[in-house]
């Protein structure tokens, strides 16, 4: 029998434990709004709560059958970090890149895939907007602060349609507040001189919302020569007229930092804060904006759309030297990217089926860059090694259906092509040079979930994302003659979630992900090209499980077991068959445990740990990087409006490093000791 779907709307709020001053009232007139994947066919895992305003349901992850892990905002907004990126901790199976060089800092990596050089394989979003520089690289995030986030969703594996270009391993989407009448202010004091300031604050009278954040940061860091300034400003505005919301986003971040370089093996573990003198002028500056309008449209009972246009840019100017035996250089990156995504979902009713979604959507993005580089003297310019101009131009689409024959049982088929145009410039040579003919890039994607009970879901998936070069490894150029074809990455993935009321969430998941001539990162050398590591694979398990076994007590916990292995090296180095690949740990794993004897009273425990990983493909300089930290918190609640909190990170006062080998040594950057921090919060 056919069931009826409500009228449409836009996707209904979902809002679980959060204050009221935190809630955005609907920006779209409400109706009851179908839920292509209910609660109890859902692979979604949350951590926190989350609280997500109406916004359209095209583009939403309750129709991607895979793995899809929610930070919760309220856990989000509480931490003191140097960079958003490191929030990313919480989430099950990510590991973090901790280069800690002033704007350079890091980044987040998942499903086997490293940190490393200038490719990432995870699409970043704030908002929808495509937030990658060209290198896939996550410099987009910065301009996010923690108490502007009311949710972080995190997709892993290939089996989403929804986005090509960087996708290669999964997509991240942060989401920040839009909509309500709220005044949320933080004051954080601590360890190494910092001190952050953020205020998020939102009006809404009639349709009309007004939404701005303010971020303010600087602290002297760990260690010597690492002083950081950062300011980041955002302001939203959307109107509603019924079941069309009209709104523009601007986000700007400026930020200045020192960068203490690396130290030898000689003093990692004797002088963790020392910064040698050939580092005492490197550092740099990083400016960042991001311009979107957004539309989000009810057509019909049964039809909505959404589009979003924008426009990123970047300014990255860095000065650095990474070791006594090199020269320092500048490094300036500009970067303008335009874009705009657009989505059509459709609720046919079909009598001998138990529900039908069906959605189409396509993204496209014209990317303008520069890429220069001088060697320097104490930052004075003696020669110019790079003056690289290229244009970039992706744009794809896909169509996704969500068929349930019954109400146990969801099919979901998709098909993804993506296309790829541009042209290169060395201005240094007097050349040009085409894009390389990647033809159009096919990404057929099939996802499978049954509920056999209510509580247990079992899914399952198949798909390919793509890579392709960045910067001058995009392009033909010489003494390049042949096209390179895109790496093919093809994944599965097979796993079971089992919900019992809102006390017990677990989910396991077996997957793996093959790639076919990988390419691992993009050269520092003065031609910009990228090396080939070739075909690459990819497997492992995660668990995953949230424990609630009484109000006052919140436990969560997650592991990741992970191999990545070169199966068939580049010819050049055919000694690195069989091979791990560099910087992924096998183990990954983090677990907390949140405490509310009172209502006035929060006392939580969280950590999160890997093991080591190999420095470099051929898999000669040992291995490094492991650890387990621990980081504690108390909040105390003076008023309703007022509370008081301290953070200890570290608290084991943990000696952990991120590590790499230069070709000629291993190089370490000391991660922060045992530290203490302080808050206010005022909430109105």
């Amino acid at each position: 029998m056919f069931r009826t779907p409500p009228p449409f709307g836009a996707a209904m709020a979902v809002v679980l434990a959060v204050p009221a001053c935190l809630v955005a009232p609907p920006a779209v007139a409400q109706t009851t709004a179908p839920t292509p994947a209910p609660a109890d066919t859902d692979t979604r895992f949350t951590i926190g709560d989350v609280v997500v305003t109406a916004r359209s349901m095209a583009r939403s992850t309750e129709t991607i059958l895979t793995s899809v892990d929610i930070l919760g905002g309220d856990i989000a907004q509480r931490q003191s970090v140097d960079n958003t990126w490191e929030l990313f901790a919480r989430l099950p199976g990510v590991v973090l890149t901790d280069f800690n060089q002033g704007t350079t800092s890091g980044r987040f990596s998942i499903r086997g895939f490293n940190g490393e050089g200038e490719i990432n394989a995870v699409k970043l979003m704030i908002d929808g907007i495509p937030s990658n520089d060209n290198a896939g690289g996550m410099t987009g995030i910065d301009m996010v602060s923690p108490l502007d986030i009311a949710a972080i969703e995190l997709v892993r594996g290939t089996a989403d349609p929804r986005w090509g270009l960087n996708a290669i391993a999964g997509s991240a989407n942060i989401l920040t507040r839009i909509g309500g009448t709220y005044l949320d202010a933080r004051l954080i004091g601590g360890a190494f001189g910092t001190v952050d300031g953020q205020v998020s604050a939102g009006v809404e009278r009639g349709g009309f919302s007004q939404n701005y954040l303010v971020g303010y940061r600087r602290t002297d860091a760990y260690r010597d020569h690492a002083d950081l300034d950062r300011l980041n400003l955002a302001g939203k505005w959307f109107y509603d007229f019924g079941s069309t919301r009209l709104g523009a986003i601007v986000r700007y971040s400026t930020a200045t930092a020192d960068e203490p370089g690396y130290l030898t093996d000689a003093n990692a573990y004797t002088d963790r804060t020392r910064s040698y003198a050939v580092s005492e002028t490197d550092g740099g500056t990083r400016k960042i904006g991001q311009y979107s309008l957004h539309l989000d449209s009810d057509l019909a009972d049964t039809l909505a759309f959404s589009a979003k246009g924008y426009a990123n840019s970047l300014h990255d100017d860095r000065y650095v030297r990474f070791s006594a035996s090199v020269p320092q250089q500048r490094r300036l990156t500009e970067e303008w990217q335009y874009g705009a995504t657009a989505a059509l979902h459709y609720h046919p009713r079909v009598d001998f089926l138990h529900g039908l979604m069906v959605e189409a959507g396509g993204d496209v993005q014209v990317q303008d860059n520069k890429s220069l580089r001088w060697l320097t003297d104490r930052r004075t310019l003696t020669r110019q090694t790079r003056d690289q101009g290229f244009g970039l131009t992706v744009y794809g689409g896909y169509l996704q259906a969500v068929i349930e024959p019954t109400d146990w049982l969801k099919i979901t088929p998709a098909w993804r092509l993506d296309r790829v145009a541009g042209d290169f410039t060395n201005r240094l040579a007097g050349t040009t040079a085409p894009i390389n003919d990647y033809g159009t890039i096919s990404q057929p994607k099939l996802s499978v979930a049954i509920t056999p009970v209510t509580g247990v879901t079992a899914y399952a998936n198949y798909g390919r994302t793509f890579q392709i070069g960045a910067g001058s490894g995009a392009y033909l150029v010489p003494p390049r003659t042949t096209d390179v074809a895109p790496s093919i990455n093809e994944g599965y993935e097979a796993g079971i979630k089992l919900t019992r009321g809102r006390w017990l969430e677990a989910r396991v998941a077996l997957w793996q992900q093959t790639a076919s001539g990988e390419l691992k990162r993009r050269l520092n050398d003065p031609s910009g090209d990228v090396d080939n590591l070739g075909r690459t694979r990819r497997r492992g398990i995660d668990l995953q499980l949230d424990l609630k076994p009484v109000r006052t007590v919140a436990l969560w916990g997650s592991y990741s077991h992970q191999t990545a292995r070169i199966v068939t090296p580049d010819p050049a180095t055919p000694s690195q068959a069989g091979n791990a690949i560099d910087h992924v740990p096998q183990n990954v794993f983090s677990g907390g445990l949140d405490v509310t004897p009172d209502p006035k009273l929060r006392l939580s425990l969280w950590g999160n740990g890997q093991s080591s990983y190999e420095l470099d493909p051929a898999n000669t300089q040992g291995r490094y990087g492991d650890y387990v930290v621990l980081n504690a918190e108390v909040a105390y609640k003076l008023t309703p409006r007022i509370e008081i909190s301290a953070q200890l990170k570290n608290l084991a006062n943990e000696r952990y490093e991120y590590v790499w080998y230069d070709g000629t040594q291993r190089l370490h950057a000391p991660a922060d000791p045992r530290s203490l921090f302080g808050a206010v919060r005022l909430t109105l």
